[in-house]
């Protein structure tokens, strides 16, 4: 099962993901795109950790999808 919001960030769209693991734990997932050419998605190597809810793990993806914009986009 795996929960996901968009979010958008400037010129950017995230795709914020949480799948679940063992344990009823949850990782996030991060998926970029930007809205102007080129728009070829990203998937984004996040951090991966174990989460108790899908909004944690999600709101993780998000912060992650923030700072790998200011630093590559």
């Amino acid at each position: 099962m795996m929960a996901t919001q968009v979010f958008k960030h400037h010129e950017y769209d995230m795709q914020c993901g949480a799948q679940a693991v063992d344990g009823g734990k949850f990782q996030p997932t991060l998926v970029i795109s930007k809205n102007v050419w080129p728009t070829r998605p990203r998937t984004i190597a996040v951090r991966r950790g174990n989460f108790l809810t899908q909004e944690v793990a999600i709101a993780s993806a998000q912060a992650q999808g923030l700072e790998w914009i200011a630093e590559y986009g």
